[in-house]
């Protein structure tokens, strides 16, 4: 028999890395349970084998628990290392000259290959290389097609393979290696439901992605890159959602800058309706301790705070030691802080003004409506999901049913600010959209007896972006017996 998942009352979403700690039938369900309500796959790691046992497990838990389940695969993206090295490594001094070349020859402690050779097409006198998380800091004295001397400006020691980050320049790459094309291809043969994409540098990258997906999936756009910041609202144009992935941004910008451009990031997506997850270290003491820093817990109320439509595990949920009481405490976190009676004031710091449409409109005056008469939530019914993102962008104060008739709906939603979504048969006239969003309010434990309800809604019903009805109904309770039992 099907168990039926109760709606969280948690309004961000929990977005948790699958990996070798977190595999198991077991565990994921103990994750769900927890808190998650999506879960990623890290293409970077692990193989194709590896990725579709754990994408089964996922939809043999969607089945059991009765809930569209999301799973979002992130592709790895260029990889930019070092060569190797004679004795695996060499120690670099402060000043000292050293050179990136493309001979095949091992390298010592005045030169290494470097087998990449858009960058010393891209490069010039004052760029910045940055070598291992930008533990070694190398800048350019000269560049020609197929050597660069650097000096040394933070030594240390270098060693083989080591990655490589180039901030100070847009790299004549693409976003999509030959790697990434076959993982896509993969991800997209079994349905997963969100692709994001790393090393995003300009709008052309997403477009390119977005014409291999063909709206089998939908797209989220990882800002990593300083190049990105630059032309965010052009990413944004294009992308379906978007990611502050503060890893990379933390070693190609001063760790002072991210912060700041955090909150940007988080800002430009609500203004735009695009859902915005913030990831990378939110809990990272948490891969070896069953509790985090007190720095950690500030950390992640910060982005509930923002406003941000879902907060990110990665290795503390994927190779960590406490991958459940990771999740565990993320939920507390996010609980807590939205019981905060100043939370609503502080999410809505962000104006979100509303285009000039009957779908944000509607959007708009469901969030108002719910401000000025007590309502347990907005039934939302959708075909594209094109309604609930625009309420949601809204930020309102109680929970979105979100009512559609298709799966791949339903399962995006995952990413999505206070959706509960479930998969249902369209409606066909007004009084049917009123029975069944008072039906499926109780069902998943939404509303009860005497609790209003709004429900939107668009007239001709099944067809997507029509939005243009707001209703208000009550439960009453002589109907609560009959709404109980299966349509």
């Amino acid at each position: 028999m099907q168990s039926q998942f109760v709606p969280r009352t948690r309004k961000v979403r929990i977005l948790a890395t699958l990996g070798p700690a977190s595999e198991t039938p077991e565990v994921i369900r103990k994750l769900a349970e927890a808190g998650a309500d999506a879960f990623r796959i890290n293409m970077s790691h692990g193989s194709h084998e590896d990725h579709l046992r754990r994408i089964e497990t996922i939809r043999a838990l969607e089945k059991e628990l009765d809930r569209p389940t999301t799973i979002l695969a992130d592709l790895q993206g260029p990889k930019l290392r070092v060569g190797r090295f004679a004795e695996g490594k060499a120690k670099l001094e402060h000043g000292q000259t050293f050179v990136f070349d493309r001979e095949e020859a091992l390298g010592d402690a005045t030169r290494v290959t470097l087998p990449h050779p858009e960058i010393f097409a891209a490069v010039e006198p004052g760029t910045r290389l940055l070598v291992d998380d930008g533990k070694l800091v190398f800048r350019v004295v000269t560049a020609s097609p197929d050597r660069i001397e650097s000096w040394v400006e933070v030594g240390g020691t270098i060693s083989n393979n080591k990655g490589l980050n180039v901030p100070d320049v847009v790299l004549p790459l693409a976003a999509l290696t030959e790697k990434d094309r076959r993982d896509l291809a993969f991800a997209l043969d079994h349905h997963v439901d969100w692709v994001a994409l790393s090393f995003v540098q300009r709008p052309e990258d997403v477009a390119e992605a977005r014409r291999l997906i063909a709206g089998k999936a939908a797209l989220l756009a990882k800002i990593e890159k300083p190049a990105a910041l630059e032309r965010l609202e052009g990413i944004l144009e294009l992308a379906d959602a978007v990611m502050v992935a503060r890893g990379d941004l933390g070693v190609e910008l001063p760790p002072e800058e991210v912060p700041p451009l955090q909150k940007r990031i988080v800002e430009a997506a609500r203004r735009m309706g695009r859902p915005v997850v913030v990831a990378t270290q939110m809990l990272e003491s948490m891969i070896a301790s069953p509790s985090p820093t007190r720095a950690e817990v500030s950390d992640v109320a910060t982005a509930v705070y923002d406003g941000a439509d879902a907060i990110m595990l990665s290795a503390e949920s994927a190779s960590g030691d406490w991958p459940i009481e990771s999740v565990a405490m993320m939920n507390r976190i996010a609980t807590s802080v939205e019981n905060d009676p100043t939370h609503t004031a502080r999410v809505h710091f962000t104006e979100t003004l509303p285009d000039a449409t009957t779908n944000d409109a509607i959007a708009q005056a469901a969030s108002n409506i719910v401000r000025t008469v007590p309502a347990a939530g907005i039934v939302v019914f959708t075909s594209s999901g094109s309604t609930a993102r625009r309420v949601a962008r809204e930020r309102p104060t109680v929970p979105l049913l979100v009512l559609t008739p298709s799966q791949k709906t339903a399962r995006r939603m995952g990413l999505l600010w206070g959706a509960h979504a479930v998969r249902t048969r369209d409606i066909s006239d007004f009084e049917e959209m009123v029975a069944k969003a008072k039906r499926m309010a109780l069902r998943h434990g939404l509303a009860g007896a005497g609790d209003r309800i709004i429900i939107t809604a668009g007239v001709p019903f099944g067809t997507p972006g029509s939005t243009n009805v707001i209703h208000i109904v009550r439960l009453v309770g002589d109907e609560l017996e009959r709404y109980r039992r299966p349509a």
